[in-house]
């Protein structure tokens, strides 16, 4: 169990390595098999980062800050065991999209997506900068990988991506350039306890800046959102449902993480933090705007996502412990919240080849359970009690409120107002118009389609109902001290 930090990063590289050395026979086996295994050892790991505190773990031996350090508090493991949990489920959802792949291509996607898994949680547990850009390259060039398959469309749409990403990633190594000139160190811990000795602030407002803006892209911060629409419409639906739930959530927590665990919010950083402040509230109101405006569901769920993060990004700016309160609950919520959405309409797709908002008149009929998953996500989305989001954007709006952030109360309202209006727009059709088909007979997606989406719906509705319990036993935890 002294292994777990490494175990479950190892165990998805083991599948990624193992699925094409077996000619991509039994791939959904070895798949499932190193993600469970991957969930197992992160729950391991936040239980004890609970029970005795931080778990640092020193790769080959080499102690930090020469060696690399993999770090399990309770911030980062519960995030582990959000990408891993998610993953499995993405995994059984995946099954019927995949049958109708041939054998070599279905097997290639479950390989990549094993990589996905790794760099995504390499970014979590990592407790250095470079070893961060590593991980954010494996998990950006595995997410190429797996968006691309949707079509031509969807490659010109990764196309545009992977121009947008390389940029981003060439900010945040600059970025981290900047900061080993200044500390001559890249291991976290090692370069906090240096920056408050530094006397070139211009630099280290630079270094901030640059990894901040190369961060922000990749969880796609209003106006730097420009790649993220057309990759979530014309992504293949195996992959879309989980890299929705799952990718700019986890930019945003490598934000959260380097500013309130590394620099000092309060000190050279906080003009950063103030600006990203303002980009949020912009992205809150306008994104909610498009999404309004939008006719193709999967694109509304996509400037809703945009939306979305920028309640994530806001709380950051605004720094109280009532605020990142909002934002570690909200990453939470909007990854199952994102993840139900997406893999409901990705369904509704595949099976009836449907994707305008008018022509989900009646679909409630023939999918009483899935179009009951998505309304439960809608309102939680919107913030209706008791559902989970209503609590992170009710913290958000009271933090807000608090600290005397007036146009900040007034952009988290006018959102909500546009989040009603563009989901409330499908429930009404699916529910009180009538179907273009005469056919009405019930006919429900396939249960690995299906139990996934009613996993993260019912998920939605507990993080509401038991909101305290997880608030002090999972959220208050990963707050800095």
């Amino acid at each position: 169990m002294e292994h777990a930090p490494i175990l479950l990063l190892l165990l998805p590289l083991i599948g990624a390595t193992v699925i094409p050395l077996t000619r991509f026979r039994f791939s959904n086996l070895f798949l499932t098999a190193s993600l469970l295994g991957s969930t197992f050892f992160s729950i391991i790991a936040f239980r004890q980062s609970l029970n005795v505190g931080t778990i640092r773990y020193n790769l080959g031996g080499w102690s930090p800050p020469w060696g690399i350090e993999l770090i399990i508090d309770p911030l980062s493991g519960l995030f582990t065991i959000l990408v891993s949990g998610i993953g499995v489920l993405a995994t059984f959802y995946s099954i019927p999209f995949l049958k109708e792949w041939t054998i070599q291509r279905a097997g290639v996607y479950r390989s990549i997506f094993c990589l996905l898994i790794v760099g995504l949680q390499g970014i979590v547990i990592t407790g250095d900068f470079f070893n961060l850009y590593v991980f954010l390259e494996i998990s950006s060039i595995a997410a190429y990988a797996l968006l691309s398959t949707g079509g031509n469309k969807s490659t010109l749409a990764v196309f545009r991506y992977l121009l947008i990403g390389t940029i981003a990633a060439s900010f945040y190594l600059l970025g981290v350039g900047y900061l080993y000139a200044l500390t001559g160190s890249l291991n976290m811990a090692d370069v906090a306890a240096r920056v408050s000795q530094l006397d070139n602030p211009f630099a280290l407002v630079l270094a901030t800046s640059l990894i901040l803006i190369g961060l922000s892209i990749k969880s796609a911060l209003f106006p730097l959102h420009g790649w993220l629409p057309d990759v979530y419409t014309y992504a293949p639906g195996p992959a879309v449902g989980f890299v929705a739930a799952i990718m700019t959530k986890i930019s945003a927590y490598a934000i959260y993480r380097i500013l309130y665990f590394v620099f000092d919010p309060q000190g050279l950083a906080r003009e950063t933090i103030l600006l990203l402040g303002w980009a949020a509230i912009i992205a809150i109101v306008a994104a909610s705007f498009m999404a309004f405006a939008q006719k193709d569901i999967q694109r509304m769920l996509a400037y809703s996502s945009v939306s979305q993060m920028g309640y994530i990004m806001l709380g950051i700016s605004i720094g109280t412990p009532l605020a990142l309160t909002a934002t570690l609950l909200h990453s939470i919520n909007h990854a199952i919240m994102k993840g139900c959405l997406f893999m409901a309409v990705n369904g509704i797709q595949w099976k009836f080849g449907i994707f305008r908002i008018c022509d989900f008149g009646g679909i409630a009929k023939k999918l009483p359970f899935t179009m009951a998953a998505f309304t439960v996500a809608a309102i939680s989305m919107i913030g209706i009690p008791p559902t989970g989001g209503f609590f992170s954007k009710y913290y958000l709006l009271l933090a807000a409120f608090e600290t005397g952030h007036v146009v900040f109360v007034v952009g988290i309202i006018a959102s909500s107002f546009f989040s009603a209006m563009y989901f409330f727009r499908v429930i009404e059709n699916a529910y009180l118009l009538s179907s273009s088909s005469k056919n009405e007979i019930r006919d429900e997606l396939p249960n690995a389609i299906l139990v996934p989406v009613l996993i993260l719906s019912a998920f939605v509705i507990i993080l509401g109902l038991l909101n305290q319990s997880v608030v002090a036993l999972i959220v208050a935890p990963g707050l800095p001290n």
